[in-house]
């Protein structure tokens, strides 16, 4: 088979419509992984607007593009304005392209909230996806609104002051709950299973619908960039992250736990908590605080598994929905 047979074969093969090899991203990059599954899920038609910040930079360093799909980059605070700008041009052509738009947890909690809270207000049919690595990453790892209390930053260091940051990591999904749209859940790129079923939902719902996906980020944390998944999934079995889903402002599901890990399973793991290993009598109020944030998250959202043969958090595919389980 001659070299110009395979050129012609290569051309004709079906190509991806998403993210695609060929970005820069860091080695292990969480925040990678969550946009080709995104991405994959989404399915064909769909555009994407996508705001400043690491997956804007590492995807399309000019004059080269990693995305096959309508891509658009938008400022670091107007993601979804820009997305619900789309979206009304689409609908006054007729056109039933779905929009998406992408931004981390500084361009969602942070610089971009107010876009967004005005695009669910205004009830614009717009998936938003944050990428939540929980810090200003692509800008030297600065604390946002995502980063946990006591993570250190450049700009939340440890000391003889603090031990890290001081204040607590914002609650974005309640707040959007708050905006009552029909659709909002948190998902995780260590249950890849879970994160698809939960993109196919909010791509079939009309209106406005919102997905926070935890994604580890090695430079930032501090962490081999081959525990991407294994830390991610520390984050879920510990409570610190629950997996949830919210319909109009109320919970619709959670993922249960099959088997609680305790929070310094999670700290221990990354190089940004470490400070409070170091010296834990010192920092032994952190690590007890820490530890009640996630028990509180358990026992609200009630994520205790009950069955453990049957309600294994590794398949990722069994949630609690309406006080009724369903797989």
């Amino acid at each position: 088979m001659n070299d110009s047979v395979i050129h012609d074969l290569r051309n004709h093969q079906p190509r991806f419509r998403g993210l695609e090899a060929g970005h820069r991203a860091c080695q292990g990059c969480g925040e990678a992984l969550a946009a080709r599954l995104v991405t994959e899920s989404a399915g064909p038609d769909v555009m994407v607007a996508n705001a400043t910040g690491c997956l804007e930079v590492f995807t399309t360093p000019w004059p080269e593009s990693a995305w096959r799909m309508p891509w658009a980059h938008s400022v670091f605070g107007n993601a979804a304005a820009l997305a619900a700008g789309m979206e009304a041009a689409l609908k006054r052509q007729g056109k039933s392209t779905k929009v998406l738009a992408f931004a981390g947890d500084g361009g969602t909690f942070d610089i971009g909230f107010q876009a967004l809270s005005g695009m669910m207000e205004r009830g614009h049919n717009v998936l938003f996806v944050c990428y939540d690595n929980e810090a200003y990453m692509n800008t030297g790892v600065q604390r946002s609104g995502s980063t946990p209390h006591a993570a250190s930053t450049t700009t939340s260091p440890p000391g003889k002051a603090r031990m890290g940051k001081r204040h607590l990591k914002k609650d974005i999904l309640s707040i959007i709950a708050a905006h009552h749209i029909p659709y909002a859940a948190t998902a995780s790129v260590a249950y890849p299973s879970d994160l698809r079923k939960k993109v196919r939902r909010a791509m079939a719902v009309e209106g406005p619908t919102f997905l926070q996906v935890h994604t580890p980020c090695p430079l930032g944390w501090g962490h081999d960039s081959g525990l991407t998944v294994e830390v991610a999934r520390l984050a879920v079995q510990t409570g610190l992250f629950p997996l949830i889903e919210m319909e109009r402002g109320g919970v619709a599901g959670v993922m249960p736990i099959r088997e609680i890990r305790p929070v310094t399973a999670y700290l221990k793991a990354q190089n940004r908590f470490r400070h409070l290993f170091a010296d834990e009598a010192r920092a032994r109020e952190e690590l007890e605080h820490l530890q009640a944030l996630a028990d509180h998250n358990i026992e609200v959202y009630g994520l205790r598994g009950e069955h453990v043969d049957r309600y294994d958090t590794e398949g990722a595919d069994t949630l609690h929905r309406g006080g009724a389980r369903w797989a």
